[in-house]
């Protein structure tokens, strides 16, 4: 089922881009895998503090208020709390569940999910678990086409196959943007033209190239490319965007 349903996505270039759909199978699986990790993360540190108060005494816990509650429980709470959003924001759509599961978390676009659609989708988990074992988000992701959960449909999010090329030509993105100082837009068409330059036909993929190569270099024209190589072309975009080749 994970292979057979789709996310399409129209592409820039105008070739339409396709992320294999993670089902309720890889889901539960990278779900598993962090709901070990966080808990075993949040019972270390209530193991760790409580050897702490009782090698230090209960009265050095007064320093905080609420003492061994605010020094020990609170913090345990968060880390299983916030585990999720974290890593989705600092991973880039995965968490270590997620990365062992091959699945990642993109938009409807396909891209990377901002702050506030992770935020979104974790605050949605209190009802996705409703009445327990995820039930509700069980159910949600076998009968909605996308297969996706309460908090991805609130979110505008999709769990998809990892898709090791897309998810590259994405965390390059900030560091071309940063070197090269060029329009984001350009450097995504340029960078996605690269990347489909041997699927796509070579009238096609010229003439795109060439259109391309104008809006980042005004002093070339069209007339002036239309001798240029094929060849020539595709190195002259990877010239611009070196991280890109």
């Amino acid at each position: 089922m994970d292979e057979q349903e789709q996310l399409s996505v129209a592409g820039l270039t105008g070739i339409d881009l396709s992320f294999p759909i993670a089902g309720p199978g890889s889901r539960s699986y990278a779900f598993i895998i962090d709901w070990h990790i966080r808990s075993l993360l949040a019972v270390a540190w209530l193991l760790a503090g409580w050897l702490l108060l009782r090698l230090y005494g209960h009265d050095n816990a007064r320093f905080f208020k609420g003492g061994p509650g605010l020094l020990i429980g609170w913090p345990a709470a968060l880390i299983y709390l916030l585990y999720h959003p974290l890593l989705e924001l600092l991973m880039h759509g995965r968490t270590p569940g997620k990365r062992m599961a091959g699945v990642r978390l993109v938009t409807q676009r396909g891209g990377q999910p901002s702050a506030g659609a992770i935020l979104i989708r974790n605050v949605f988990r209190l009802i996705d678990c409703m009445p327990g074992l995820y039930l509700v988000g069980l159910i949600s992701c076998m009968v909605t086409t996308q297969r996706v959960r309460i908090g991805d449909l609130a979110a505008g999010t999709v769990l998809v196959l990892d898709q090791a090329d897309s998810a590259g030509a994405l965390a390059r993105m900030p560091s071309l943007v940063a070197a090269s100082g060029l329009d984001p837009r350009v450097i995504e068409l340029a960078t996605e033209l690269l990347e489909r330059w041997p699927s796509l036909s070579v009238e096609r993929r010229a003439a795109l190239a060439r259109t391309l190569l104008t809006r980042i270099n005004p002093a070339w024209s069209i007339d002036t490319l239309a001798t240029v190589p094929d060849a020539d072309l595709r190195q002259r975009l990877r010239d611009l965007l070196p991280a890109a080749a």
